[in-house]
């Protein structure tokens, strides 16, 4: 089939993480309260910075948008699997397929960029306290912002039209519980040399990048930490940069391991294992890290949830 024709394959088969029945109730329930838990812990966190002035800064805002888009992430394979636990027909279209690709990797391009601004904001309050609110203010904060939101999207716009030029003409079960592109370039029976290539270039500047600012930006905040006399102030300044190092641990511990390794060294175990790491759990145990570290955060939370229980009386 030449470049750029369609694919024979009119769809695709989600395998999803068990094919036994009593597995697939367990799977389903599991799930099902782990998306309602990180839909519900990120929507608190959103409306907590959103309804309490004194959280109206850059490190919140940044906070903010990351439990959107983290909402955005789950909800791009999430209910997908689980209606394909209930109606017990695993079946994918393809242009779905390549939609769930689409957002997928938008979404993820968004994490790993927002991770890097938090990183910058840690180091310009704790390195350059002086000058915090000349540098971050609300134009750079913004711009930050939509430079994450435009560059993840002509990422996952790449990769997503790179995949309609692949052809399918065999197999078409994925063994997966969503379309992602290592599983599907496996299936593919033309050529995927541009695909990895691109995955492998796209990937430095995607989350290499960003990964290697956010290592910089922590060590020179361990350097000036360090030069702290007081053990009271050096605790202090880690503890603000406690949430955000989890976090980062969690996201790039499991993402460069699947998507920046040769797709030739992955196993089927592998990649479901890291895929539920940071598409499910570290999504759904971030309003906890952030929440159960943060002072500001959990008075916020307690403000939030008193109000709303005194408009319920």
């Amino acid at each position: 089939m030449e470049g750029g024709n369609q694919s024979e394959v009119s769809e695709f088969i989600l395998l999803g993480l068990s094919d036994q029945p009593e597995q697939q109730a367990v799977l389903f329930y599991m799930f099902l309260l782990m998306y309602l838990i990180t839909t519900l812990g990120n929507l608190l966190i959103i409306l907590s910075i959103r309804t309490n002035s004194y959280l109206h800064t850059p490190m919140y805002f940044f906070l903010s948008n990351l439990s959107l888009v983290d909402i955005c992430f789950t909800s791009t394979t999430i209910p997908k699997m689980l209606t394909n636990h209930l109606s017990k027909i695993k079946t994918i279209p393809y242009a779905g397929c390549l939609t769930q690709v689409f957002f997928f990797i938008w979404f993820a391009g968004i994490d790993s960029i927002l991770l890097t601004a938090m990183a910058y904001d840690r180091y310009v309050a704790i390195c350059a306290p002086l000058h915090y609110s000349m540098i971050m203010t609300p134009k750079v904060c913004e711009l930050l912002i939509l430079v994450s939101w435009i560059w993840a999207f002509a990422n996952a716009l790449l990769h997503t039209v790179l995949l309609t030029h692949l052809s399918f003409c065999g197999h078409r079960e994925i063994p997966h519980f969503f379309c992602d592109l290592s599983p599907l370039l496996k299936l593919a029976c033309s050529d995927t040399f541009i695909n990895d290539l691109m995955i492998n270039i796209l990937g430095v500047l995607t989350v290499n990048i960003p990964f290697v600012g956010i290592l910089i930006s922590y060590s020179r905040i361990f350097i000036t930490v360090m030069r702290i006399p007081s053990t009271v102030g050096k605790w202090k300044a880690f503890s603000t940069c406690g949430s955000h190092l989890t976090v980062v641990s969690l996201y790039y511990g499991t993402i460069i391991g699947v998507y920046l390794s040769p797709i030739s060294t992955h196993t089927v175990q592998q990649d479901t294992a890291a895929a539920v790491m940071y598409t499910v759990v570290t999504p759904m145990l971030n309003p906890f890290i952030y929440s159960l570290r943060n002072k500001d955060i959990k008075a916020a939370l307690r403000m939030l949830l008193t109000r709303k229980a005194g408009l319920s009386l």
